[in-house]
This record gives structure tokens, sequence and C-alpha cells, in this order.
């Protein structure tokens, strides 16, 4: 399994002096320092954080009166969904989540489809920006032709408690994709991540486990994230099940046409998007798209995506496999799917 292998380090135990003089008093106060830094560094990756900035929307979009003939309301009094051609629509469909499960890769090979317009960054309305109102976020989409279909990605939403009846209030006939992975490679592509840009982390099992091998730590983001069915439960209180597709982040790998068959048939789309478009990029470890007409290469996803995962001690791996399994069975049994991940 990818991450599985070799010894771990520790995070280090800090403990503090012993009674004595001034200065021996004094020396854990660099380091404790220096473990504070790194936490809050941590925390500016790995937690939600400010609504981003995007430079081409505007703070207030005016919204136009449109006749009822021509548009429908979607939950919001005053926000129509324009229905002429060339016109920024709320989104019918959400990629929902997960973190680390293969979201951008779904979203760039959607985007291939002529009938898929796509936000290419993930605005985190519904979780961080809500307040900025419905106006603004419509003001975010690419403009559309009808017959097109609108769509953005923002991994977090699948875990905010309040996505869910955000996005009904929106529209309760969206239509939402989740891209689901194996929780414990999951995890550890998180850290894998987080630790590209905070070096000097505590290890993977410091972070997963409460006093060393201890119990699971649920409150950490990266172990939390893999609790499906947990979080799901939440999301059918607001949406039927017929409203989601379940994607295999493993699939989308080994058979990219395969998984994009399925989402383009959930979306209503002709299957534009085959097997010809991809391949396969061993360097990588995952599909790539093919050179487009008019296009001078290939084209990869970036360099962040397929970085190599640390080495985590099998003990880990096999602790959280067995922690997660009564939450993946239970996943299986809501979804109808069984990922295969026990």
């Amino acid at each position: 399994m990818a991450g599985s292998g070799g010894p771990g380090g520790g995070a280090g135990d800090l403990q503090s002096a012993g009674p004595g003089q001034g200065a021996a008093l004094r020396a854990p106060r660099a380091p404790l320092a220096f473990v504070a830094l790194l936490l809050g560094a941590y925390c500016l990756f790995a937690l939600p954080g400010r609504c981003p900035a995007v430079a081409r929307a505007p703070a207030s979009v005016p919204v136009p009166a449109e006749p009822h003939h021509s548009s429908r309301l979607l939950g919001a009094p005053g926000l129509p969904v324009a229905s002429g051609p060339g016109r920024r629509r709320f989104p019918q469909a959400l990629i929902v989540g997960v973190k680390k499960g293969g979201t951008r890769a779904l979203l760039e090979f959607l985007r291939l489809h002529p009938d898929v317009r796509a936000l290419g960054s993930e605005p985190h309305f519904f979780d961080r920006c809500y307040e900025r109102g419905l106006a603004w976020y419509r003001g975010l989409m690419p403009r559309t032709l009808d017959g097109q279909i609108t769509m953005e990605k923002t991994p977090s939403y699948f875990v905010t408690q309040e996505a869910p009846s955000r996005i009904r209030s929106m529209s309760p006939d969206t239509k939402l994709i989740v891209v689901v992975r194996n929780p414990v490679t999951r995890a550890i592509s998180d850290y894998a991540q987080t630790l590209s840009k905070t070096p000097g982390l505590p290890s993977f099992r410091a972070l997963a486990f409460r006093r060393g091998l201890g119990p699971v730590d649920t409150a950490w983001s990266a172990v939390r994230i893999g609790l499906y069915a947990q979080h799901l439960d939440n999301w059918l209180r607001y949406f039927p099940l017929s409203h989601f597709l379940f994607v295999s982040g493993e699939r989308l790998v080994t058979d990219p046409a395969g998984e994009m068959g399925r989402v383009q048939d959930f979306l209503g789309l002709k299957r534009v998007v085959t097997d010809k478009h991809f391949y396969f990029n061993a360097t990588k470890g995952f599909p790539c798209l093919k050179k487009a007409q008019g296009s001078g290469r290939p084209r990869c996803l970036g360099k962040s995506k397929g970085r190599p995962h640390p080495r985590v001690p099998e003990a880990v791996v096999q602790r959280l496999r067995a922690f997660y399994r009564p939450f993946n069975r239970k996943f299986y049994q809501m979804t109808g799917q069984d990922f295969g991940w026990d």
C-alpha cells in the first residue's frame, strides 16, 4: 500500500527541565517556540482558512430581473438562473469531496467535455464565503450557453456541516459528486501535502494517534475526513441518495474512461470523454490527457499531484485499516457500492 513501509519517526518528546538554575529553566523556550511555530504553520495549510479572493469576481454582482417563463428560481428570491446564451448560472452540479481523493483530476477530465463549463479554482462559497451572498457566487461562474452545465469543485464541502443545507437552499435539484479513496491512503496523501508545505511536522504516527499508538485521533482532519459514512449521514438529511454519484478515486487512476462514463451518464451528458483521451504516465503514477487538437503537448496535472508519500510503519497502517473498517462497511451499505478497501 502506498505510504506504508519502514519505520516512522516520532514527534520527539519535549520534557520540562527539572529544578535548577534560572538558565536551565529558560533552556526549553527555544524548542517550544519552534514547535509552536510548526503547529501554527500546519494549521495555516491544513485547516479551513479565510474566504479566498478571486480576482475576476466583483464584490457585488447586479442581478438582472428576468421573466419567470425564461428562468427558474432556485430557493433564492430575486436571484433567478439566467437562461439566455452566454450567461452566468448557478452550478447544476458540484464536486463536493473529498480532499486528496482525485477531485482535481475529475474536474480536469470533465472540462474536456464541450457541454461542461467549470470554474477552475475552488470558490469555497458554501463553507467559507457564504456571507458574500448568492449573487457574488453566481458572478464567479463561467458563462454558459443553453444545454451546457455549470460546475465547480470544493472538496471541503463534504465535511462542512452547513454545506448541505446551504446548497439545498440554492437548489434542491443540485447533482452532487463525491470522489472517495481508501481513507488510509487518503490520510497519508493529505499529510504528505501538508508536510511539503510545512517541513518539520511531527510524524504521521504522532498526529494520527494519541499517546503513541493509543486511540486514533479523530480530531485530526486527515483522519476525520475519511469517516465517509458519518459525513454522508449529514448530507442525506437534505438530499436523496439519487442526487449523489460516488466516484472511486482508485478506479479514476486505473480506469479513467470507465469512471468518466459513469460521471457523464449521471450528468445527462453524451459520452464524449473516452479512453482515447487518456494515457498512463508511469512517472507520475496516474493518467494524463493525450495531446488535444490544436494543443502543443499532452497535459498532466501539476507537480503537486502524484508526490511520493512518506514512509509509514506497517503497524500504523494496519491500525488505521482496522479503525476505518466498520465505517467503510457502513459506507458501502449506504451507497450500494463496495469500494474494496478492506
